[in-house]
């Protein structure tokens, strides 16, 4: 978090804009698009966002760029993140504590819960290749 803030800071949202449309920033599932929803979200929400930010999986990682680039005093931007941060991990464990409780259930239907895991994962793999085939076939103006 704090590196995505000072990168954000200090070279600015016209470099992160270039980043977000290299091949990199695309396999850290970065693009241009998620960048500027999650600038559009901060600045919609403000601070408060950053707290936001942190439990929602698709704007999590992306939250200390708009707040980089509003120049969000380090106080503020470190007890919202740590606050975010310190409840989805409440949450996670809390899910593990119920599961682990749950552990003869699962047991049971390991082999249903598998196949059902492993089917969904097709199902997503099949999904992006779609997504990346139709972008890559779009026509560019």
């Amino acid at each position: 978090a704090l590196i995505n803030y000072a990168l954000a800071m200090t070279l600015g949202r016209k470099f992160i804009h270039a980043f977000a449309e290299t091949r990199l920033s695309h396999l850290l599932l970065i693009t241009r698009e998620s960048v500027e929803k999650a600038e559009q979200f901060f600045l919609r929400h403000g601070a408060l966002s950053t707290f936001v930010g942190r439990l929602i999986p698709a704007i999590r990682q992306l939250i200390s760029l708009p707040a980089g680039l509003a120049r969000m005093h380090l106080t503020t931007f470190l007890l919202f993140t740590t606050l975010g941060a310190l409840l989805w991990n409440i949450i996670l464990a809390l899910l593990g504590y119920y599961l682990y409780s749950q552990k003869e259930l699962l047991d049971r239907y390991f082999h249903q819960l598998s196949i059902v895991g492993i089917a969904l994962g097709v199902l997503l793999i099949a999904y992006l290749i779609i997504k990346s085939r139709r972008k890559n076939t779009t026509p560019q103006n």
